[in-house]
């Protein structure tokens, strides 16, 4: 009896726990069914008549359709881009283990610990003198290039995992390295492809500073259409915030809710599996 009483406390504290971190994303997902003075209102409303007259101004909004369409391409090429390379880099470090390859590697992420603000001047000076600035191609490559070094790292732990019998029987029966690679080792690491598949989406999609800075009208997300439209009238559009942050939340959390149970897996199938 007291252990089920004991669990049925551990559980009310995980929901009590979750329901408070949720509290902020509810906040924002009920406001942006209110009008501005139902958000502004005081005490706050819990009980309203729900308006869409929010997402119908946002929806008619050209920029909308526009920042979102750049969002949703710059975030999937560039992911997909980078977990790619990184695939065939990470095999690469697994298996053939160049020299350094533990300084090679902390080098790699090395990179990922640069603070964006860091290395925005010297990244906006080469891309104006090269005329990248503003182009969807070397944004792109851009976000990649800052996604590879994290998904190396996660890749590589995974395909230590793997083990090296797998390769020989394959080079045994006459396979190529590409298809050892495809047919082999890529369907055991699935698991930490869509673990770095989800991350970099995440980290792409949130990105602001390099793409207000770096980027343009024509390149413009999400972020900076949050930013640069959040006044009107003298102060803050709460309906335009409130709505846009609903559409705006909704691509990461419908991703992570349909690989919950791979992504659980590939946070720690790399650190605590052996060889197979």
């Amino acid at each position: 009896m007291s252990a089920r009483l004991g669990q049925g406390l551990y559980h009310a504290v995980l929901w009590l726990v979750a329901l408070i971190f949720f509290a902020p994303v509810f906040w924002i997902i009920l406001s942006s069914f209110k009008t501005a003075p139902q958000i502004l209102a005081v005490p706050p409303l819990i009980v309203f008549r729900p308006t869409f007259a929010n997402y119908a101004r946002l929806f008619a909004q050209p920029s909308f359709e526009h920042h979102f369409f750049n969002s949703i391409v710059l975030s999937v090429l560039a992911v997909v881009i980078a977990v790619a390379v990184s695939f065939l880099a990470a095999f690469a470090f697994s298996r053939f283990r160049p020299g350094a390859t533990n300084f090679l590697m902390f080098l790699l992420l090395s990179i990922r610990m640069l603070p964006g603000s860091a290395a925005i001047l010297p990244v906006y000076l080469m891309y104006v003198a090269f005329g990248w600035k503003d182009s969807y191609i070397w944004m792109t490559l851009f976000y990649a290039m800052f996604s590879i070094p994290f998904s190396v790292w996660i890749l590589k732990g995974f395909i230590d995992g793997v083990s090296p019998r797998f390769d020989e029987t394959g080079i045994v029966n006459g396979a190529s390295w590409l298809s050892i690679i495809a047919r082999l080792t890529l369907p055991q690491v699935m698991p930490g492809v869509v673990a770095a598949l989800i991350f970099n989406f995440i980290f792409v999609w949130n990105e602001f500073l390099f793409n207000y800075i770096i980027g343009g009208i024509n390149t413009a997300n999400i972020p900076v259409l949050l930013a640069t439209n959040l006044s009107h009238g003298g102060g803050i559009d709460w309906t335009f915030l409130s709505s846009l942050t609903t559409i705006y939340i909704l691509p990461p959390i419908i991703a992570v809710y349909f690989f919950q149970r791979v992504l659980l897996v590939g946070m720690t199938f790399g650190t605590v599996r052996g060889e197979v």
